[in-house]
């Protein structure tokens, strides 16, 4: 893509040499709405050079006059899969300046040429989330034609003290993941525990594979041996919770990127002692923090489940969409 102006801005697609301008931007952002950090160059790298995600189509970004990063725009396709998700971001310093509504209108003309790969006769629509306060970034989305299809809360623990041991249901067992021996185990453990949520991309299984690998082959922080654990019966892998042991926004906070139980082994209480194992060991480690996102209506109860946990809604987000072609 050449590189063109719009008012006194030039765009241009990002590359990996753009990996520290990126995070400052997303951080400044962050900072801004929360008061905290979101991410680090780690995280943005490992995004960029994600498998199947191309720079020089799926990425533009946006320079002013001096040379400084104004913004971001940023389109993952999935095909054949209708769900399109997109990220625009504008330093604070340029906010309600029009880049926003530029970057809007250059994330959808994107997408949608993405549509001739996407599963015929499917509702493709255009995804982006923002911070429930958010309030400029809410009114540009709904300008352009979003409008908010689903909530999403941060939840968060406080860990005053060791946390109560898990009580693990009869027949099951907890233990950590062992990456050479159960990698695609984990992976078809994964597909099947998220498959009906809302939002799933079914990437296949070996894409799926190489996208959980990409990210640890990435993360020097994450020790799978140490923080992702699994639930077994036997030889089966009946649920999970894959934890970070760091955020950027606190070094005392750990995350978890996911807790699912497949649905052969559902309300046994597996996966409440899968988190109450990961705080335990979180905890040992030295955090005193942990958060995770989840949907709001997600249709397995899991906020229910996660405030028995003694987590407590911290932050809320919504999620816009736009649709691009009407269908199933």
């Amino acid at each position: 893509m050449s590189q063109a102006r719009f008012e006194a801005f030039t765009v241009r697609p990002a590359t990996l040499d753009d990996v520290l301008d990126i995070a400052n931007l997303r951080n400044a952002c962050a900072v801004e709405r929360t008061g905290k950090p979101a991410t680090n160059t780690q995280a943005v790298r490992g995004m960029m050079e994600m498998p199947g995600f191309d720079l020089e189509t799926d990425t533009l970004l946006a320079h002013g006059q001096q040379g400084q990063v104004a913004g971001l725009g940023l389109v993952q396709v999935n095909p054949p899969n209708p769900l399109i998700f997109a990220l625009t971001e504008v330093h604070p310093r340029y906010w309600r300046t029009g880049i926003g509504a530029t970057l809007c209108r250059w994330v959808e003309e994107r997408a949608r040429r993405s549509i001739p790969e996407l599963e015929a006769g499917s509702r493709v629509v255009l995804l982006q989330q923002r911070l429930s306060t958010d309030v400029a970034g809410r009114e540009l989305l709904l300008a352009a034609g979003y409008r908010v299809a689903r909530h999403n809360f941060r939840m968060v623990i406080e860990l005053e003290g060791p946390p109560s041991r898990p009580a693990i249901p009869e027949g099951i067992s907890i233990r950590p993941f062992v990456r050479d021996q159960e990698g695609r185990a984990l992976i078809r453990a994964l597909r099947e525990a998220f498959r009906d949520n809302w939002g799933y991309v079914d990437r296949g299984l070996e894409m799926e594979y190489e996208r959980w690998m990409h990210i640890l082959d990435r993360d020097p922080d994450c020790d799978p041996a140490l923080f992702w654990f699994i639930a077994v019966d036997g030889e089966e892998i009946a649920g999970l919770a894959l934890c970070h042991p760091e955020m950027s926004e606190d070094p005392e906070m750990a995350w978890v990127y996911v807790v699912g139980v497949r649905p052969a082994w559902r309300r046994r209480g597996i996966a409440l002692a899968l988190l109450q194992h990961s705080f335990g060991v979180l905890y040992q480690w030295g955090k005193r923090r942990v958060s995770l996102e989840v949907d709001a209506e997600n249709p397995t109860g899991a906020t229910r489940l996660y405030e028995k946990a003694g987590m407590q809604v911290e932050r809320r987000h919504e999620t816009f969409e736009k649709e691009l072609r009407p269908g199933e």
